[in-house]
């Protein structure tokens, strides 16, 4: 009666959509899931085999959770119990007994094809042990508590689909499942539950398997791709050259709701062919509707990506062409870190670096007096690794000093030769400290401003990105005290990257229609910003008459008139992404509201930010494969593709991005090549000791991404 009771209140909350009653929609976020079960989790917020509901009432999410835990536990009891009162004998005696085939074990079901019931394995002769796991030594068993024959097979199918979700989402080798290290992670992990297990086989995963992750996937796009008539989307361009010189690239969707896969292309043939790229991406254009695109964001304007994206503007007026600002930055930082003082700044610290990270005996003692687990960054964005190196080992100044100050440094063979010597006057010295700090001073707001650019505060970054350069440009004045002569050099390189390869029109109208920044007083409307609004206006938006209507409500969202000037609207102007705002006070200025909220949602980052796998896209690509294989190979690269995309941005919103990898053994700041940078003899002024107050501590101030909040 329990499940019953159970089962007729989770129908309340969902709507049968076929007569089988296998596939069942929300009522509240309209996400299809398969039966009520999986809706179940999907109110609940259980993890693992749906996406939790994010539009659920609070009392129905907890009503569902409490009873799915509950229900949990009491399984969990009830398989304790059971395994106490078994008495089955030991696995290695049953098979030991079956060796002899003539003889049948009376644990081994007389017909061929049997079925697991709850906690009961069908026990097979060792040689099947590549098809069967066994997961433990004494399996017990309670005919009373014995599953029916179908919710087995529903336990079963959910347990293959869920190794083939890991599989898929890897890009791992289907051959993997034969493994026997396989066999027995798998025999490990779920051995603690008394059950025996199926591990898929390899057809099962190029499959039915295979083919119920697609449609699940194919569920969530289309679910993503609902949202682009309100909020538009992004084309993200990813490329890269291979190394047999191939040249290939992937097309991602990207909007609020999260970014989705599209597909990939061998342009190895056209990669010189303005023409034919132009027209490449413009069939991708279509596939999405012109209509929901707004712009298509490039990883590069090397080559002819430049010209590709000219023409691309002149034959699509409405979308923009703009560039990775994440590339932008790091462009930004690579310029900083050609100038001589800082070169010089970076070659010491590797110095430091690698001479303790590749002798053992020195390393033992770092892990001894530093507290950070390494002090060479990790990031998988290679640009900002040498910045958040050189301020990791600043952070630990005193650790290291007090390091090559201890007696078992000075009783190591290393105090007394030439190359430890040299680093202890690095590490005892002042100058290699007040220089870095003064690096530091430079490159830390950027690299806070990339963090920030590439999602680090879960908002769309294009009402952000024209007051985030601003912000960068005024910290470092700051921490180098309003000294033009010292400030001016980077500016000078942040400017020209920003005028000549960033900056675009859209960033200006996103800057304006940010609620956050505009109704502060140091809201600066100059040209440049009231013109990049108006151009988007006039570009975006083809009916005249609707492009009056939007100048005529501007009037009301400068004067906070209506709505816009409801306490709420003031409260959460910098509380709420500013899309959102517009969508809950825009209401009487439907033309400038749908306006603002398509610019406010894009993103100013590419592809490269999601670190997609280019293995499988790679192999997709090659030729001589049959058609059954390579639409297999296409759904793998789909599945694959958007399962790390949901994933990533399931995380994202959670806090648990991360963005380091394992240290290359062979990074340059690890290898020792024994090389001593010369001192370099030109001086620029900023960093002449004379002209600036030596500091010890690195830049504590981060860049503004809204103003009073």
């Amino acid at each position: 009666m329990a499940t019953t009771q159970e089962s007729n209140d989770v129908h309340q909350h969902g709507l049968a959509i076929n007569e089988q009653k296998n596939r069942v929609q929300c009522n509240y976020c309209a996400k299809v899931v398969s039966g009520f079960a999986r809706l179940k989790q999907h109110l609940g917020g259980i993890r693992g085999d749906v996406v939790p509901c994010e539009q659920v009432p609070q009392d129905v999410m907890v009503k569902m959770r409490k009873e799915l835990l509950e229900k949990r536990s009491t399984n969990l009891k009830r398989e304790v119990l059971q395994l106490i009162d078994s008495d089955v004998p030991l696995m290695r005696d049953v098979c030991s007994n079956s060796t002899d085939e003539s003889k049948q074990s009376p644990f081994v079901p007389a017909q061929p094809n049997c079925k697991r019931k709850d906690n009961v394995a069908c026990v097979t002769p060792r040689e099947n042990v590549p098809k069967r796991v066994l997961l433990s030594n004494k399996m017990g068993y309670s005919p009373g508590a014995a599953k029916t024959e179908e919710a087995d097979e529903d336990s079963s199918m959910h347990a293959k689909r869920s190794v083939g979700r890991f599989f898929y989402e890897n890009g791992i080798d289907f051959s993997v499942v034969k493994s026997p290290s396989f066999l027995k992670m798998i025999s490990a992990a779920v051995g603690c539950g008394s059950a025996g297990y199926d591990v898929p086989q390899c057809n099962e995963l190029s499959g039915w398997i295979l083919q119920e992750e697609k449609k699940e996937i194919d569920c969530y796009v289309k679910e993503v791709k609902h949202s682009w008539g309100v909020t538009g989307c992004s084309i993200l361009l990813d490329g890269w050259t291979n190394e047999k010189g191939r040249s290939l690239i992937h097309f991602l969707a990207d909007c609020p709701r999260g970014p989705i896969f599209l597909r990939s292309a061998d342009i190895s043939d056209s990669i010189e062919d303005v023409n034919a790229l132009v027209l490449l991406i413009e069939q991708v254009i279509e596939e999405i509707g012109a209509e929901n695109v707004v712009q298509v964001v490039t990883f590069t304007m090397l080559g002819c990506m430049e010209e590709v994206g000219k023409q691309l503007a002149e034959k699509r007026r409405n979308i923009f062409w703009t560039v990775c600002a994440s590339h932008c930055i790091c462009l930004m930082l690579e310029k900083f870190e050609t100038m001589n003082p800082i070169k010089e700044v970076m070659s010491k610290a590797k110095i430091i670096t690698k001479f303790l990270y590749s002798r053992e005996t020195v390393l033992k003692l770092v892990s001894k007096h530093v507290s950070k687990r390494s002090l060479v960054n990790s990031s998988r964005i290679r640009s900002v690794r040498p910045s958040l190196t050189l301020e990791n080992i600043v952070l630990e100044k005193e650790n290291l000093q007090k390091m090559f100050g201890s007696s078992a440094w000075n009783t190591s063979i290393w105090a007394s030769r030439a190359d430890g010597k040299r680093v202890a006057d690095l590490i005892e010295g002042l100058s290699f400290w007040s220089e870095a700090t003064k690096v530091l001073k430079a490159t830390i707001p950027l690299v806070r401003a990339l963090h920030l650019v590439n999602g680090g505060d879960n908002k769309p970054q294009m009402g952000y990105i024209y007051e985030t350069m601003d912000q960068v440009k005024e910290t470092i004045r700051e921490e180098f005290e309003n000294k033009k002569v010292c400030y001016m050099p980077f500016w000078k390189i942040l400017d020209g990257i920003w005028n000549n390869i960033l900056h675009r029109p859209i960033h200006a109208a996103g800057y304006f229609l940010n609620p956050s920044l505009f109704y502060y007083d140091d809201f600066v409307a100059d040209a440049e910003v009231a013109g990049g609004l108006l151009c988007c206006i006039v570009r975006m938006v083809e009916d005249k008459k609707i492009q009056d209507l939007i100048l005529q409500q501007l009037d009301e969202y400068r004067e906070a008139k209506g709505p816009f000037g409801w306490i709420n609207a003031v409260d959460q102007r910098s509380e709420i992404p500013p899309a959102k705002w517009w969508s809950l006070y825009g209401v009487r200025c439907p033309e400038l509201q749908r306006f603002a909220v398509r610019i406010l949602s894009q993103t100013c980052s590419g592809a490269l930010r999601y670190g997609l796998q280019r293995n499988l896209s790679e192999e997709l690509h090659k030729i001589g494969r049959n058609n059954i294989e390579q639409q297999r190979l296409l759904d793998i690269t789909f599945v694959h593709h958007n399962l790390r995309l949901r994933d990533c941005e399931s995380n994202a919103k959670e806090g648990n991005g991360n963005s380091d990898e394992m240290i290359d053994p062979m990074d340059d700041w690890i290898v020792d090549e024994a090389v001593t940078p010369q001192s370099s003899v030109d001086s620029v002024a900023w960093m002449d000791s004379n002209t600036i107050d030596n500091e010890e501590e690195p830049s504590k101030i981060q860049p503004k991404k809204e103003q009073q909040q």
